[in-house]
């Protein structure tokens, strides 16, 4: 197994991306922190991986709390004795054309976006460089490379991330942590299902033009980037041998966006 014995926090990891990534760690031999919001949505990831003779905590985090942030990785460190990967992964979406966009509503996903990702990482990289090194990763999204109508906080959070993802790698390298960016395209998660009639309603088309002519328009194939493809490139990520792959964007798209 890749990650035999690793130690991973994930956050949002009660549903979505976050939860199928949760599920193939575990399922990769990794002990598993499953961090979200909800309670009973960690808890029963931790039971689904438990079932499958897993090993897994819950823990309810606020990633745009430093006091949650700092508990949630001190309780990961009491029960296991170390982090090794953590992925920052916690997200929110907001649409509405700049002009109309509410200032809190642009601090709310840039909050829980960027401003998470430091509070998941500062207290990540504490705990890492004592240890020797780790992982850590970040979901980003092919709005990390370019931008989309109707989303300037998400794509503004976005590209934020791979900034910091920059800067911890060039950090980092010295305490033998690497860092990279998972960037998906659309995957049809709870988060993206809401936004399908959002868009159609702003811009006053079906909803299945939105999927056919918006979302997937630029992709190779037409099909949406399923979970497994987003969950099997973090794997990878998490168990690459060396610093030889750090700092980087990796796309998984349906060639969406190429470099």
């Amino acid at each position: 197994m890749r990650l035999d014995n690793r130690v991973a926090l994930i956050t949002g990891a009660g549903r979505g991306i976050g939860r199928a990534i949760a599920e193939h760690y575990a399922r990769e031999g990794a002990r598993v922190a499953v961090a979200d919001l909800d309670q009973a949505t960690a808890d029963e990831v931790v039971a689904a991986i438990e079932a499958r003779g897993g090993e897994a905590m819950a823990l309810v985090m606020d990633v745009t709390s430093e006091q949650a942030v700092s508990d949630g990785v001190a309780a990961i460190v009491k029960r296991w004795g170390s982090l090794d990967i953590a992925l920052a992964n916690a997200g929110v979406q907001h649409i509405d054309p700049i002009h109309k966009l509410a200032y809190q509503d642009w601090l709310k996903v840039i909050d829980v976006h960027l401003n998470g990702a430091f509070l998941v990482t500062r207290a990540a990289l504490q705990e890492m460089y004592k240890g020797g090194g780790g992982t850590m990763l970040y979901m980003g999204s092919v709005h990390s490379m370019e931008a989309s109508p109707l989303k300037s906080p998400y794509v503004a959070a976005k590209h934020g991330l791979a900034g910091l993802c920059r800067a911890v790698a060039k950090e980092g390298a010295q305490h033998g942590v690497r860092s990279n960016l998972i960037c998906p395209g659309f995957v049809r998660t709870p988060l993206v299902e809401k936004q399908i009639p959002e868009q159609a309603q702003e811009l006053g088309i079906s909803e299945e033009a939105v999927i056919k002519d918006v979302m997937l328009k630029h992709t190779v194939d037409g099909e949406f980037t399923s979970l497994l493809d987003v969950s099997e490139l973090a794997v990878h990520l998490a168990a690459f041998p060396s610093a030889a792959l750090t700092g980087q964007s990796m796309i998984v798209s349906h060639g969406w966006h190429m470099q």
